[in-house]
This record gives C-alpha cells, structure tokens and sequence, in this order.
C-alpha cells in the first residue's frame, strides 16, 4: 500500500508567519534580542553629512576680507551673496522635505552633496559679482536644501525614545564644522590663496557627502524595524511614521505660522553672527586668525548645546529649550554691541553657541511633537523656509547698515529686538497633535 504525504502538510500556518505581505514589511517583535541598531549607522552619517556641508556656511566669514580687497565690493554686496544662497536653501528645503517623504534621504544627499561640491569648486573661478551670486548663491544654496530638513527629518523617524538627543548628535557634526572649519579655512588662504582653499573644500565635500549618503536608509519599515524605544500593539510598521497632521491641515493651524514666524527670527539672529563676527573682530584691530577661532568658539560650545539641551527636550520638551534661547539673545546682542576686546567676544560666543546649538537640535522634535510624523518633512521644510528668510535677511541687512552707518551697533540692536520678539512667539507654540495617537514608549 503505498502511503501519499499531502501538500497541505507543507504549508505553514499564516498566524506564525511575521511577514506581512500586504504591507510587504517584517514586523519587528518588541522583545527582539538587543542588536546593533541600524538608526545609529544613519545617526553617524547623518553627522559627518552635517559637519561636511555646513563647512561652507561656517567658512564663508573667513572668506570675507581676502574677496573684499582683492575685488573692492561692498559688505551688503558680498552678505548678499550668502542671502541669496539661504533664501535658494529655504525655498529648495520644501521641495526636499516632500522628496525626502517620497525617495528617501539617499537620492537628495546624493544629488545636493554634488551640488554643494561643484559650487564649492567654481567657487575658486569668481571674477564678476554675477559669478558670485550663481555659483554660491544658486547653486550651493540648492545644493544646501538637501541637507538640514532631509537629515533631521530621517532621524526623527528613526528615533522615538531620545528623539531629542540623537537630533543633537547629528547636529553637532554643524558644531564641529564651527570649530574646525574657520580656522583650517584660515591656514588654506593664507598657504595657497582663497582661490585654492575653495577649490579643495568643494572638492572634498562633494566626496564625502556623496559617499556617505548611500548609508541612509528613510525610514525603519525599509529594514524591517520599528523607531528606537517603540512597543509595537498590533501595528504595522509602516503606520507608525504615519500618524499626525497632512500639510494643508497644518498650514490651517495658527500654531503653523507662530512656529514659521519664531523660526524666522532664530534664522535672523543665529547667521547675522555666523556673517559679520568675523569682520567685526577685525574691526575692533582683532587679528584674522583670533577672528576665526573667536567663530569657531559658536561651533565648540554649540557641540556641548546640542547634547547637552538636546538630551534635556527630552524631558521638559523642545519648546522650552527655544524659551532659553531666545532669554539669552537680547542680552546676548546688546552685550556684542558694547565688546571691545577678544575676551568679551568669547563671552559672547560661548554662551550663544550653546543656546543656539540646543535649538538647532530641537527643532525637527518640535515639529514632531506638535504635527506628528505624517508629513513631517514636508512641514519642516515649510518652516525651515521661514529659518532660512530670516538667516537670509539678517546677514544682508547687517552688512547694509554697516556700509551706510560704518557700525554694527544698529543691526545688533535689531538683533536684540527680534530676539525679544521671537520669545514671545515661543511662549505660544503648544503641541496639537492629539495625544492618544502617540506610539508608546519602551523602557
């Protein structure tokens, strides 16, 4: 008798299958055994990325006096340049922000870091004051959309739990890029020329940021994972990241405006000094060298900033970490304004480097606290646009009012005031997503 084995012998039940073909995603058990999370692979990339493309807006101050004598244009001339560069950033950051939702962080990294590479390059080509504002105002301000929404954004996808301190992790690679960049920009112009010192930091840009954005993944569900410190109940993993506020919901809320309007005056206040600190040191007889150091200070304390205030909005919340920021500006300003010597600029950088550092990392956990994750890249990129107009309207106007006034006195005033101004806004900011649809967090 020959004895038949029946196919149906072979399947194996679906409710022991974890893979969900629906969704095509493996959900993760919250009880998986502990393993290199892939976040912090992304976290690391996403610092280096940072450090390499804020490089030149962080050395572009150190270029300001050698292209000033060497071509004879005005500070509202050569600020303009950079304005352009952050109103292309902001205006860019939008349409980056929804491709970032849409392809992932790779195809922009790649695409921007290329940009910020050839801009950086043709850099050391610049004759006209249309080359100027095309090479460096269009084309790296393009190429910088792709950076600080796309990269944050990403991150705060990947991280629930300590959402606020991975955010100042990958931000202190911009604090780094403070510290290091002014001062290495300084040796390459004084050994080989601006020209040359262009060249080689476009150049190395463009390799590092390309290369290192292929180790960016958009989201956890692409892996099979779910956000660091998430219980999963029953979900999908692709849902998660998809609770909150849709762009046109957002844009219907006044929390929407308040939060683009106090973003705007961050964004005046924090590039003013990133511009002009330098040549207002070397007004004041201080040398070009202790100049840069005295900016690189921003970057050093910025660092110690974002962990430091990063990891405290995870427990009292990010708006008031931009609370503390914006107490400090007016003082700040009005300090800058009476310095005279190097030590007072110290003063002065030290303690804006770690207010503004705290609140450059909490601001993608901001705008997930009060949308949500739905569109969480789409709506930052919005905000973001208002950061960039005031980053991009501070540094000209400074440099307007100097050509005209021959002092800064004025535009630190104005600085003082709008940080005054940016406070009250922040004392209004309040979160709406509704709760009850926040993912629980595991211990």
């Amino acid at each position: 008798m020959e004895f038949k084995i029946p196919p149906s012998a072979f399947r194996i039940p679906h409710s022991l299958i974890k893979y969900d073909m629906k969704s095509t995603e493996l959900n993760q058990p919250s009880n998986a055994p502990p393993r290199l999370f892939y976040g912090y692979i992304v976290a690391v990339a996403g610092f280096v990325i940072m450090a390499t493309m804020f490089s030149s807006r962080y050395a572009f101050g150190v270029f300001f006096k050698p292209m000033l004598t060497e071509f004879g244009w005005s500070r509202a001339t050569l600020s303009g340049a950079l304005s352009l560069s952050m109103a292309m950033e902001g205006l860019l950051g939008i349409v980056m922000g929804g491709m970032n939702d849409k392809f992932g962080p790779r195809v922009v990294l790649t695409l921007c870091g290329f940009l910020i590479g050839i801009g950086g390059f043709l850099m050391s080509q610049v004759q006209t004051v249309w080359q100027l504002y095309l090479f460096s105002g269009i084309i790296v301000g393009i190429g910088m959309s792709g950076g600080w929404v796309p990269v944050t954004s990403t991150i705060a996808k990947w991280f629930f739990k300590n959402r606020g301190f991975m955010s100042g992790f990958v931000l202190t690679g911009t604090g780094l890029a403070a510290l290091v960049v002014p001062p290495f920009a300084n040796w390459l112009i004084s050994a080989y020329g601006w020209r040359n010192a262009f060249s080689s930091m476009g150049i190395g840009s463009l390799i590092i940021v390309v290369l290192t954005a292929q180790f960016f993944r958009r989201d956890p569900s692409q892996m099979g994972l779910v956000p660091y410190g998430v219980k999963m109940e029953g979900e999908k993993v692709s849902d998660l990241n998809g609770k909150g506020f849709t762009l046109r919901e957002a844009f219907l809320t006044s929390q929407f405006w308040i939060t683009t309007l106090m973003m705007f005056f961050f964004g005046y206040c924090m590039f003013t000094v990133v511009v002009h600190l330098v040549p207002y040191a070397t007004d004041l007889n201080i040398s070009a060298s202790s100049a840069a150091k005295i900016l690189g200070t921003v970057g050093g304390t910025g660092i110690i900033g974002r962990l430091l205030l990063g990891t405290l909005s995870d427990r009292i919340g990010s708006r008031r970490i931009f609370i503390i920021g914006f107490v400090w500006m007016p003082i700040g300003f009005l300090w800058l304004a009476s310095a005279k010597e190097a030590w007072s600029l110290y003063l002065f950088t030290a303690i804006f480097g770690i207010t503004q550092g705290g609140m450059g990392a909490s601001e993608s956990p901001l705008v997930a606290e009060i949308f949500g994750m739905r569109s969480h890249g789409l709506i930052y990129g919005f905000m973001g646009f208002g950061l960039t107009l005031g980053a991009a309207l501070g540094p000209w106007l400074a440099g307007y009012l100097f050509d005209v006034m021959e002092s800064y006195k004025v535009a630190f005033a104005i600085c003082a005031a709008f940080g005054l101004i940016g406070f009250v806004f922040t004392i209004l900011i309040k979160p709406i997503w509704d709760d009850r649809a926040r993912p629980k967090i595991t211990h």
